[in-house]
């Protein structure tokens, strides 16, 4: 099993910046890719970004694109997401997953959830 906890979400301003954080604990070592994905209200849960433990080979929706930014910290179990000129299209639950079946496989354990909301 691997444990995700997510943090760092809030209620920004269009333009703002937010870092979420997901730590993971447990059998890390089973899970070789970590990826971000949201759910806004009354929508499918959608991929925004991926990347390995290891390697550097990334995956970014278009949607954000040059705005995002995923990251790590091998040392630290973690995981992060820099989302910067935020967009209230933005505005969803973020959840962090892990998974060892390539970037855009599927992902078997997942965190709570963390609230991002960007206002007009």
């Amino acid at each position: 099993q691997v444990q995700l906890v997510e943090s760092g979400g809030g209620l920004v301003q269009a333009g703002d910046s937010l870092r979420l954080s997901c730590a993971a604990s447990g059998r890390t070592f089973s899970a070789s890719a970590m990826g971000w994905f949201r759910q806004a209200p009354g929508k499918d849960r959608d991929l925004v970004a991926t990347m390995y433990w290891s390697g550097w080979n990334t995956y970014y929706a278009d949607s954000v694109k040059g705005r995002f930014t995923i990251s790590r910290d091998n040392a630290k179990n973690t995981v992060y997401l820099q989302m910067n000129s935020l967009k209230p299209d933005d505005t969803a639950v973020y959840y962090c997953a892990a998974g060892s079946s390539g970037l855009l496989g599927q992902y078997d354990y997942w965190g709570q959830g963390t609230q991002v909301t960007v206002s007009s």
